[in-house]
């Protein structure tokens, strides 16, 4: 990737960023989850989704279900970023005259399906797969599941499901920030070796750091892995990525503050990036 669109990409993370620190007020959402996974949807809306609000409604879009329905702020906010929802209505959230709440709502352009329940979505994401496989279009079907979802017997029930129709149009995105609400997963059910698990299940797998587009457009570029065989590119991520306060922290996975934290949370998120450029620029010379 170059570095002037890399640049940009990060510029827009920053922001989507921004949004999803303000609306952790009023009621709050659940801030850590969204922040984990704003650069990979940053970079699927961007570079390897074709969809927009042209294409809505066109049955040869692409796809994209966010089963860990709870990081749908990320959504709303890359969503005013790239111009299909009003930046007044995020002050709407969870408010009676808006329909922006923790979850996604298809009254919102461009969210292609409810979910808040986990481990639902990828079998909703394998029911439109196949149908474009039927149909023999050539879109794709993206479906992002948190790494505690895959707790749900549903999730590797679709896995299975998908791997026996062959279905290489449909991506099972992990976002792994080793978190399940408040404690760590491989406290609770632990989850590795999750590469050789979905392996073992038939799918093509790849891991990559969820914060570095470069990786991205390396594992995105290559699609399918494997042909016949659904893919699986399992993210590593840090919940809260931005705000080294609430980084990782187990009792910051959801999250309800002041206007005056928010506040100081955004000059936090500011410092953070800042620290980041030089840091490069250090590496670089």
């Amino acid at each position: 990737m170059k570095a002037e669109r890399k640049k940009e990409l990060e510029s827009q993370a920053l922001k989507v960023r921004e949004h999803i620190i303000r609306m952790s007020t009023d009621g709050g959402c659940f801030t850590g989850a969204s922040l984990s996974c704003t650069d990979l949807v940053v970079y699927l809306y961007n570079e390897f989704l074709q969809i927009g609000p042209s294409m809505f409604d066109n049955p040869k879009r692409d796809y994209l279900l966010l089963s860990k329905g709870h990081d749908v702020p990320a959504l709303y906010g890359l969503f005013v970023e790239l111009g299909w929802l009003d930046k007044s209505r995020l002050a709407n959230h969870l408010k009676s005259n808006d329909t922006i709440y923790w979850h996604p709502n298809r009254q919102i352009p461009g969210i292609e399906y409810y979910s808040g329940s986990l481990g639902h979505l990828p079998s909703v994401a394998v029911g439109i797969a196949l149908d474009i496989k039927m149909r023999g279009d050539a879109n794709r079907v993206v479906v992002i599941t948190g790494d505690g979802e895959l707790n749900e017997g549903t999730v590797w029930e679709a896995v299975l499901v998908a791997q026996a129709y062959k279905l290489d149009n449909l991506i099972f995105l992990v976002d792994r920030n080793h978190f399940q609400a408040n404690i760590r997963t491989e406290d609770l059910l632990p989850l590795e070796p999750l590469q050789q698990k979905f392996e073992s299940f038939g799918c093509a797998v790849k891991r990559i750091n969820g914060h570095q587009f470069d990786e991205m457009a390396d594992a995105f570029s290559s699609l399918p892995l494997s042909v016949g065989k659904p893919t699986v590119i399992i993210a590593d991520t840090l919940r809260g990525k931005g705000l080294p306060s609430i980084q990782e922290r187990a009792d910051r996975w959801f999250c309800n503050f002041t206007h005056d934290e928010v506040e100081a949370l955004i000059r936090e998120l500011h410092g953070e990036e800042q620290a980041r450029i030089h840091s490069e620029t250090l590496i670089v010379r």
